[in-house]
Order: C-alpha cells, then structure tokens, then sequence
C-alpha cells in the first residue's frame, strides 16, 4: 500500500477529508503530516488520528533549501512514496520538485488556468471570481510542477457563482467539493490509476 505525506499550512480541512475517506475505505497510508509552522489545526488533526506530524517553521532554518533538504529526510524515513499538498503556502523550491517528479499533487481552489499562480490563495481567489464576474468557478487537483499551479491537470470540479455570493460564502461550497475531489485523487494516484503523458492526465 502507498504512503503518503499531508503538508499542511492551517485548519487541515483537506487533510481531514483525506483521513475521513481513507478510514473508510483503505487506499493508502498517511505516514506523516508535515506543518509549516506551529500551533495550526492540522496537527491537532494528525493527533486525533494517531497520525505522526512534523513541523518545519521557516524561522528554523537558515533558507529554503536547508529546509526542504531536512524535510526530505523525513519523507526517506517514512517511506513516502506520494506528497499532497493540502493548504501547504510555503514555497518549494525547484530542487525539491525535481526530486519529487510527478510524485507531489496539489489542490488549489479555482479551475486552473483561470485565478490561479502567485499571490492566488485563500479567500483572495474567491474574492478575484467575484471581482471578475466570473459564473462558473470550482477545484482543480493538479501535479506540481515549478510553475505555481502550472502542473498538468488531474482533475476539476465546477461550482457556480451565485449573484449574492461573498468570498466566504463562495469559499464554503468551493470546500465542500475540494473535500470531495481531494479524496478521490488520491486514492487513484495510490492505486495506481493516474496517468501522466506530459500535460494529458488520464484516470483509469
């Protein structure tokens, strides 16, 4: 069965629709959470769960890449074969990337290619859509690549704009479909299911 690596920056929602599907129906096993700094939810979700979790603050280490490398020891550790990010907003360096080619997937909450790459997270690309005047908004589960959400695309849900929508209200029914989605991922990538050719995603 593959192992898995959750990297996390806040509440965990994602994280926690990973371990809720996968408790109920065994595709993988969640070696570690890995917490970009202290005191986030999603740790407290990690323990709740017996899951081991690992936190690698920026303030800690003298730059990107000595975290990243410290990092990777762990992954070797756990045996991790598959890296989801989940609400990770720490940036990943190229090396880091390239070590883990088409092994790291992501979730970002609009349909890429639209409101997506740097400066695009949280409520800033709900609040885009709306701004935009956008209809039809949604998730994108993607491969990470060293373009900010630029990887091929795995998979996508749509969710439509409503006229009295806010960011928050938007947010809330982009997430209740990001929890679907997530889940499903990556229990196809632990399968075995996901095929990559370049750009084309194919799920078997």
């Amino acid at each position: 069965m593959k192992r898995i690596a959750v990297f996390a920056s806040g509440g965990g929602t994602d994280f926690q629709s990973v371990i809720d599907a996968n408790e109920r129906e065994k595709f993988c096993e969640i070696a570690v959470l890995v917490a970009s700094k202290h005191g986030i939810g999603a740790i407290e979700r990690a323990r709740n769960h017996g899951i081991y979790a690992a936190v690698f603050a920026k303030s800690d280490y003298n730059d990107l890449e000595t975290l990243y490398a410290e990092l990777s020891k762990i992954l070797q550790e756990k045996s991790v074969d598959y890296i989801v990010l989940a609400g990770w907003l720490k940036i990943i360096p190229e090396s880091f990337i390239k070590a883990y080619q088409d092994k790291i997937i992501n979730i970002h909450p609009s349909l890429i290619p639209s409101f997506c790459g740097a400066g695009y997270y949280g409520l800033k690309v709900h609040k885009a859509v709306l701004d935009y005047g956008a209809k039809v908004t949604g998730c994108t589960v993607h491969f990470v690549n060293e373009v900010p959400d630029g990887g091929a695309i795995i998979a996508q849900t749509a969710v439509e704009v409503k006229e009295d929508d806010s960011p928050e209200s938007l947010q809330a029914r982009v997430l209740e479909k990001e929890h679907e989605l997530l889940p499903y991922c990556v229990k196809k990538l632990c399968q075995g299911k996901i095929i990559k050719q370049d750009r084309k995603v194919t799920i078997k």
